[in-house]
């Protein structure tokens, strides 16, 4: 049985496609991961250059800011004095309250960042008080 030149084409275009969907694949999952990470005073530091560009921003969420709105989540985070408004879709998780620090994914949107995603952050407090929820053994502090 000879490959003839009609089967070399589709062999060619069936690799063609494959390759296509890999590179795809590998160009979504780096761009999720590389996401910029920012503190809220970074972010407002660089407002102009991060534009609506989709980022991450880090701050603690200040006490007495919160506020439901619908399926949505207003408050504020703060980091070395500055503050960023946030509008959260949808609800947030569990551990989520007044000055714990949190991670947020979305990006800048007129005076406020829209955030689609919210990360909260274990702190040493948080394991010292829930050692059970904490899954990674924590390293004794030295002498």
């Amino acid at each position: 049985m000879s490959v003839t030149t009609k089967d070399t084409k589709r062999l060619w275009l069936a690799g063609g496609v494959v390759a296509a969907a890999l590179g795809f694949l590998v160009f979504q999952g780096l761009g999720n991961a590389t996401l910029y990470f920012r503190t809220a005073d970074e972010a407002v530091a660089q407002r102009d250059s991060l534009g609506t560009k989709r980022f991450r921003i880090e701050g603690a969420v200040v006490a007495g800011t919160v506020h439901e709105v619908g399926n949505q989540v207003a408050f504020t985070i703060e980091s070395r004095g500055v503050t960023v408004a946030v509008l959260h879709q949808g609800d947030p998780p569990e551990l989520f309250k007044p000055g714990i620090p949190v991670v947020l994914e979305g990006r800048f949107q007129g005076d406020q960042f829209a955030s689609d995603r919210i990360m909260v952050k274990h702190s040493e407090t948080y394991v010292a008080d829930h050692p059970e929820r904490v899954t990674s053994t924590v390293p004794a502090a030295g002498p």
